[in-house]
């Protein structure tokens, strides 16, 4: 893990780890990072996000959908900063979900708190216990695997 991380990272940082960009590029900044345990970052809601358009008109909602993307997209940024040399060619992609739970309706507004602690891998593959809250509440909650793939 490279020593010169200065926390938090923000939109040039984070753009350098992943590859994701707008529309789809959903995590905002990364307040913590605990080597060899876990990473805390968030997503601030906007009106002007282009999935209200269509989810749904005069009641904007997150698509769950997305919010375990945000999750899992601080998964890559978790990996790239533990192994920076072992994952710089390599791609993060959902492998598996288990015990997801939506638990919170996500609205303009809001800032979605982004956790995953117990990260580890083995073999290019990831295990995850995530979670995201708002105001303390929490909006979903799920185990997500990944793995690395070559770009």
């Amino acid at each position: 893990m490279p020593s010169e991380i200065k926390l938090p990272l923000f939109y040039e940082q984070i753009t350098e780890l992943l590859p994701h960009r707008y529309p789809f590029l959903m995590v905002d900044r990364v307040i913590e990072f605990t080597p060899g345990s876990g990473i805390v970052g968030y997503k601030n809601i906007s009106n002007n996000e282009p999935f209200f358009q269509g989810h749904f008109p005069n009641r904007p909602i997150m698509p769950g959908v997305l919010m375990t993307e945000a999750l899992a997209q601080l998964g890559g940024i978790y990996a790239r900063l533990m192994f920076p040399e072992r994952t710089k060619d390599k791609l993060f992609v959902f492998t598996e979900m288990e015990n997801v739970r939506f638990r919170r309706q996500i609205i303009p507004g809001d800032r979605l708190m982004l956790h995953l602690e117990k990260c580890v891998t083995k073999l290019g593959h990831w295990k995850m216990s995530a979670l995201a809250r708002v105001n303390g509440e929490t909006a979903v909650e799920a185990q997500i695997r990944a793995a690395e793939v070559s770009r």
